[in-house]
């Protein structure tokens, strides 16, 4: 335990619009109020700078763990973001230009002194499709391109594959292709806006049946069990806004073989608290935004992902 309780900001989306029992967010909260925290409640636009100094509208938080009321904002005012401790950016995607600006003025308060889970320069970096290139032993085949013509090469040469977006979320517009489809060139278009925007391409992994298996990472070490979500029947994609239904499981070999190439390289770069997607014995996304999937774990094998997150916080401010 630190010393003494921390100052912590957390920057998010809505409070009062979560779904209390499945939102990693509260749970990081939770830990955080049992830890005697401090609590800064921000949303994007409560956060500014002005003359190069971070400076955020702040209300005091208070958090339950009751799904019906489960929040209560306090005091309202000014702080210096290089005040606080750690902040928690935890707003969820779209990763826009408001998200790029942001991240600027996180950047700001992180030279001055505050921990920010995930780093700001990371948050930039990382996209969470394009970024598995960094990886390329523990992914499928991948293209990443603007090329209608790539993509139609790629759907011949291999037969069936996923096609999506490189800012989507939560399954949007994620396709199943197989060749001699002829909605194939339409998807391509779309995707690509004719040849305007990049697009990825995967090789299709059989094993989705089994689940899209989200597993946590903390300073790059892995959470001992994984949350499989199986697409329903009429559905190809693992994503629980889609429909998914959920399975927790331990790890296999594969999974710690990739945590193990992938772990390293997030603590380096400042990704305290990332989410990866593996389907088979393959990754498919590194998240690193705003990942999910602390409650659903937590129940299913009684665990406190969050005390182990904020240990490594307090271990990092030692």
């Amino acid at each position: 335990m630190a010393e003494k309780p921390l100052k912590i900001g957390i920057v998010m989306d809505p409070i009062g619009s979560i779904t209390p029992k499945k939102d990693s967010s509260l749970a990081m909260l939770l830990e955080a109020a049992r830890r005697d925290a401090e609590i800064h409640y921000f949303e994007q636009h409560d956060l500014r700078m002005l003359s190069g100094k971070a400076i955020g509208r702040s209300r005091l938080l208070a958090v339950r763990d009751n799904n019906d009321d489960w929040f209560d904002f306090g005091e309202q005012r000014d702080i210096g973001l290089g005040e606080l401790d750690v902040i928690l950016m935890r707003k969820d995607p779209p990763f826009n230009m408001e998200y790029v600006y942001t991240t600027y003025i996180l950047d700001r308060a992180e030279q001055d002194g505050t921990l920010i889970v995930n780093a700001p320069k990371a948050l930039r970096d990382m996209n969470e499709k394009a970024y598995t290139a960094w990886f390329p032993d523990c992914t499928p085949l991948t293209l990443i391109t603007r090329s209608m013509e790539h993509m139609k090469a790629f759907l011949s040469e291999h037969g069936r594959i996923v096609v999506k977006p490189l800012d989507g979320m939560g399954g949007r517009s994620i396709f199943v292709i197989q060749k001699g489809d002829n909605n194939a060139n339409v998807i391509f278009e779309t995707l690509t806006d004719y040849g305007q925007h990049f697009a990825m391409a995967q090789v299709y992994i059989p094993e989705i049946s089994l689940g899209d298996k989200r597993i946590l990472l903390i300073d790059g070490e892995p959470v001992p069990y994984a949350l499989a979500r199986i697409p329903t029947g009429d559905d190809n994609r693992g994503n629980m806004v889609a429909g998914a239904t959920t399975r927790a499981q331990e790890l296999s070999d594969s999974d710690r073989r990739i945590c193990a190439e992938v772990g390293p390289v997030l603590r380096d770069q400042g990704v305290l608290f990332a989410g990866i997607d593996v389907i088979g014995d393959y990754m498919t996304e590194v998240n690193v935004t705003s990942p999910t999937g602390i409650r659903e774990l937590d129940r299913a094998f009684d665990l406190n992902i969050a005390g182990l997150m904020f240990d490594a916080i307090e271990k990092r401010l030692a």
